[in-house]
């Protein structure tokens, strides 16, 4: 007979929760700054006007305070800027959760854009992983080429050592398909992050770890 608990241990979850990474490559050069406990306050430039536009979804909808600033090579084109800012932005938030204490831990999400429906699913597990599923109806949106948005999910995933689901369950106007799709994310990381008051002190897995 087996049996398990959450594990208590001395609490951190009153500390605050804000980080902050500078990344540097012969590609680009990125600062990020985040407060999860903020107000959805954004300040962004990253050259790429629909890219910055839905960052502020994910700020918004999150209830994070997100500052991101990237000089890219954008003279090739939006790859390495959009991976590279999902990079440093799960770092951020991979820093800003800590040991996990007292969070849900998971979050999920659903929301609608007129005709556009597209869910969120996250698990802030220390197992990285992506689904993603969104077959976009225009390759670009702006100056945005819409395949970077797996590139962002992907690299964010990675390195906030995180399970994430993204899927656009209905959706013709590839900015609609886009920009439920980011606000789904932001609301499923509010849920994820928030602390729980039953879960205070306590590490949301029975490992004991995460």
């Amino acid at each position: 007979m087996t049996s398990s608990a959450l594990v208590p241990t001395q609490g951190t979850d009153k500390a605050d929760r804000i980080a902050e990474v500078n990344r540097h490559t012969a590609e680009t050069r990125i600062h990020v700054r985040v407060n999860l406990d903020g107000s959805g306050v954004a300040n962004l430039h990253t050259g790429i006007g629909f890219f910055d536009h839905m960052l502020d979804q994910i700020a918004r909808h999150g209830l994070i305070d997100l500052d991101v600033h990237c000089d890219g090579d954008l003279h090739i084109d939006g790859h390495h800027t959009v991976e590279d800012v999902g990079i440093a932005i799960g770092q951020a938030i991979a820093q800003a959760v800590g040991d996990k204490k007292g969070l849900r831990r998971y979050g999920h999400a659903y929301v609608p854009l007129d005709e556009a429906l597209s869910r969120a699913v996250i698990d802030l597990s220390g197992r990285p992983g992506l689904s993603f599923d969104i077959a976009f109806t225009s390759a670009m949106v702006g100056q945005f080429d819409t395949q970077l948005t797996y590139e962002f999910f992907q690299g964010f995933a990675n390195h906030a050592l995180a399970t994430v689901h993204i899927d656009n369950l209905k959706g013709i106007n590839a900015h609609h398909q886009a920009e439920t799709a980011f606000k789904a994310f932001g609301r499923a990381l509010r849920m994820a992050v928030e602390r729980d008051a039953r879960m205070v002190g306590m590490i949301p897995s029975t490992k004991g770890v995460l």
